[in-house]
């Protein structure tokens, strides 16, 4: 399995008159094809390391490799174009732009990108909505979606590049449990048919129990790293990317 992630020593201290330690001294390698979970307490530093490894944020000290390339030194613009190719973001609340359609917030990224066509983008973006069950929902706005579905447009969204790393902060922490159950499925799908790598934020115990590889963090440090015995047991799934 190759690295898409490798951290070393990753410290985040917020300057103030006492300085907060936000994520203290993480190191982990994270693969090609995994599902993990990032858990622990309110206010251990998960966010933060969330968004040190999307590069959203940049360490006080340590190193972050992304995909092969060695993030220390990047300017903003450099970091920004990795980010975009790289990593598709799907947070708690889906922050899509309300004067627009599910399809038109799905075609940002790309039109960010600026590899597709607009025709290309448009068929893109009409394809990934219809994967999770949302053909019937191309061109209405976020106002006429239900809490679910929009969460599914943000993943969606996340996927517009087709990067091979998805960061996910609480992303079922403001639903119910059924719609909560679809977009697990479907960011697990993501893993085993698509062949990403997916790094979920979670208070959810059911969903930490359900990943492939569970990250515990307290007081900014990793207290354990420990793989799921179960899914340890399952069949690898071929890529059908």
């Amino acid at each position: 399995m190759s690295p898409l992630i490798e951290a070393r020593g990753l410290t985040r201290i917020l300057p103030a008159t006492v300085p907060v330690t936000l994520v203290r001294d993480v190191s982990l390698t994270i693969g090609e094809r995994e599902f993990i979970a990032i858990t622990g307490p309110s206010g251990s530093g998960k966010s933060s390391l969330l968004y040190l490894l999307g590069l959203l944020d940049e360490p006080t000290e340590g190193t972050l490799s992304l995909a092969g390339h060695d993030t220390s030194g990047l300017d903003d613009e450099a970091r920004a174009k990795l980010r975009l190719a790289t990593i598709g973001f799907v947070f708690q609340f889906h922050f899509l732009l309300p004067e627009f359609t599910a399809r038109e917030n799905v075609e940002i990224p790309m039109r960010k990108l600026g590899r597709l066509s607009p025709g290309e983008m448009r068929k893109r973006a009409a394809e990934l909505l219809a994967a999770i069950g949302l053909a019937d929902h191309l061109d209405k706005r976020p106002d006429q979606l239900s809490g679910g579905q929009r969460q599914r447009v943000a993943v969606a969204r996340a996927l517009a590049n087709d990067p091979p790393l998805v960061l996910a902060d609480e992303p079922t922490g403001s639903l119910d449990s059924k719609s909560s159950e679809q977009v697990f499925l479907i960011l697990d799908d993501l893993v085993r048919q698509r062949g990403k790598t997916v790094v979920a934020v979670t208070h959810d115990l059911d969903i930490a129990g359900r990943v492939d590889r569970r990250i515990h963090l307290v007081d900014g440090k990793v207290v354990s790293d420990e793989r799921n015995d179960a899914k340890e047991a399952e069949p690898a799934t071929p890529d059908a990317r």
